[in-house]
């Protein structure tokens, strides 16, 4: 039995051009096209395939949103976005939201198959365009990490407050502390933080990862 296989995308070329790379693919079995969220959802209710290769820019449904619905509703459908969108925060992104695979709309054949069927086995497949940048990113996130300051449970409740532009009296009211104790904490970030004010302080506190 062959892998059951739907594609939504908004794009009629791109419809056209799947349909094409996958026509002498004896393995996967092309159910369905859809042109929007909407209509992959009605889609979804009569007919779920194995796999589901997502357009992550449709007029109607934001791809992560669509993905998160999904693998909510039928959590045995494995999602391969695509799209034309070649960075690693979407990569990361899309992943976040349920994805198996990440894939571009300039793929050929051998990788558009090979993507269908790693997913389908359960298994992550990003574009090897894209895999040297998702390194990258990987690898100075954990350096950022592993560098930044250790905040204690009220430093980075006053941090959370401090970015969220509240003064220094609106934190001491919102978490029943004094004022003066509040300025000390101020004063502790900036020395733990190595910034000179608050502007360096949460640019700092973004690059080490500390606000989420």
């Amino acid at each position: 039995m062959g892998i059951r296989l739907a594609i939504v995308d908004d794009h009629p070329l791109v419809q056209a051009g799947l349909r094409q790379l996958l026509a002498s693919s004896v393995n996967i079995i092309l159910e369905a096209v859809y042109s929007n969220g909407k209509e992959l959802l009605s889609g979804l209710e009569q007919s779920a395939p194995d796999v589901l290769l997502l357009d992550i820019q449709l007029p109607d449904y934001n791809g992560d949103e669509l993905a998160r619905m999904i693998r909510q509703r039928y959590p045995q459908v494995r999602l391969l976005a695509l799209t034309n969108v070649d960075t690693s925060a979407y990569v990361k992104k899309m992943v976040q939201a349920g994805c198996l695979g990440y894939l571009l709309k300039n793929v050929d054949r051998d990788t558009l198959v090979e993507a269908i069927e790693t997913v389908f086995n359960g298994n992550q497949f990003i574009a090897p365009s894209l895999k040297e940048d998702l390194l990258q990113d990987m690898l100075e996130g954990k350096r950022k990490a592993k560098h930044a300051p250790t905040l204690t449970r009220r430093e980075k409740e006053i941090l959370q407050l401090i970015a969220k532009e509240h003064t220094s009296q609106e934190i001491a009211d919102t978490l029943f502390l004094s004022p003066n104790t509040v300025e000390n904490h101020r004063r502790q970030l900036l020395f733990k933080l190595d910034a000179r004010n608050m502007a360096g302080l949460i640019k700092k506190a973004v690059d080490f990862g500390l606000l989420t």
